[in-house]
């Protein structure tokens, strides 16, 4: 790629429609027939392709002249045509009901197509059945689609990732690329709540702090500090308010200090020190608040900084504005905030307006009578 401009290479696209179905539900993701099965059941509706098209609508917008390869329908064809981009389109056509091999597949086909960045929609999965098929031959950014992406391929939000796709084009001799790990998630495992990432591979990704989000950085475990703090918000909660409590160590804490067990990658509810929900989804919430005070309890997530749109997306954006942003309450410890290297939070809640709405300076409580101040970009 080194060299080339906008008019030189062409980007393919690959979006994976049922990327990110699960989260709604609380399903932690969508490997697998059987799972998808049941997302769908539960009343879930895709994400990716939406996301899909405000990324390339972003890119059309700074990019005008860039190229896209896609294959015909749900792959792609569909999402640049509704972006208004007229897609170099491959001959071969794949079944609405996609797999890993038919990502694979069309992988393959952009690459002898030309295709000089691989732009996909999907999540840690779509990443690694990817990288399996080329390889480091082409560089990759994904669009946020997943439920809990740990890869570092992935921008920060589906605008991001259309931003950083026309510069590739437009400049590419000004981009930096590096090795950037892709993260291999066992959803069975995550789904009995206990996570299990390994690392799968290395693919090129481009390097650009202000759009592409880092990996996810393991917790360092408990600190006194957490713990205390853990105690204090346990003691101070409101009678009659209705804490839900998001997936995490750090906010699983409070749980702790309450002699409740809840679910440590799921959302949890709690009012006046009992257990009133556990491991709910997006309906449940919506459905338990209703005309009832509520408050959001979230951590934030090592190495990457998302407080929301990452392994949480049962807060849907009208639960999140239903409770309002007083009333979010962000726990986290000292040591996870110095390790992000900007003193900034990140929101990707699926809906634009909500994360600018939500943007500006918030308090993170990070020890007992301790907070600090970090901007939510």
């Amino acid at each position: 790629m080194t060299g080339r401009t906008a008019s030189s290479f062409p980007i393919g696209l690959i979006v994976n429609p049922v990327a990110g179905m699960g989260g709604r539900v609380a399903l932690k993701g969508t490997d697998g027939a059987d799972i998808l099965a049941k997302a769908r059941a539960m009343g879930a509706e895709p994400v990716a392709p939406q996301r899909a098209i405000r990324a390339l609508t972003k890119l059309r917008a700074s990019a005008p002249a860039a190229q896209i390869i896609a294959a015909p329908g749900a792959m792609g064809g569909d999402e640049a045509s509704a972006a208004g981009i007229a897609p170099m389109a491959i001959k071969r056509t794949f079944a609405a009901e996609t797999t890993a091999d038919d990502t694979r597949a069309l992988a393959r086909v952009l690459i002898e197509r030309g295709a000089g960045l691989i732009l996909f929609a999907g999540g840690d999965g779509t990443a690694r059945d990817i990288l399996d098929a080329v390889g480091e031959r082409v560089p990759l950014l994904g669009i946020p689609c997943g439920v809990k992406m740990h890869s570092a391929v992935f921008a920060i939000s589906p605008e991001a990732a259309g931003q950083l796709a026309a510069v590739i084009v437009n400049e590419t001799t000004k981009i930096a690329w590096r090795q950037a790990e892709v993260m291999d998630v066992d959803e069975a495992v995550l789904r009995a709540g206990r996570l299990s990432a390994r690392l799968f591979g290395y693919a090129r990704a481009p390097v650009e702090r202000n759009l592409i989000q880092g990996p996810k950085a393991a917790s360092l475990g408990e600190d006194a500090a957490l713990t205390a703090l853990a105690a204090q918000i346990a003691t101070t909660m409101e009678r009659g308010t209705i804490y839900l409590v998001g997936p995490g160590h750090s906010t699983k804490l409070i749980l702790k200090q309450l002699g409740l067990v809840g679910t440590l990658l799921g959302i949890d509810a709690v009012r006046d020190g009992k257990l009133i929900g556990r491991d709910l989804d997006a309906h449940d919430i919506e459905a338990l608040i209703e005309r009832q005070p509520a408050k959001i309890i979230v951590s934030v997530i090592g190495g990457q900084g998302y407080i929301f749109g990452r392994g949480n997306q049962q807060f849907t954006p009208r639960t999140i504005r239903r409770i309002g942003r007083d009333n979010l309450v962000i726990v986290a410890s000292q040591a996870k905030l110095l390790s992000l290297g900007q003193n900034r939070l990140l929101v990707d809640t699926g809906d634009p307006a909500l994360d600018q709405e939500l943007a500006g300076f918030i308090r993170v409580e990070i020890g007992p009578s301790h907070s600090t101040l970090m901007r939510i970009g």
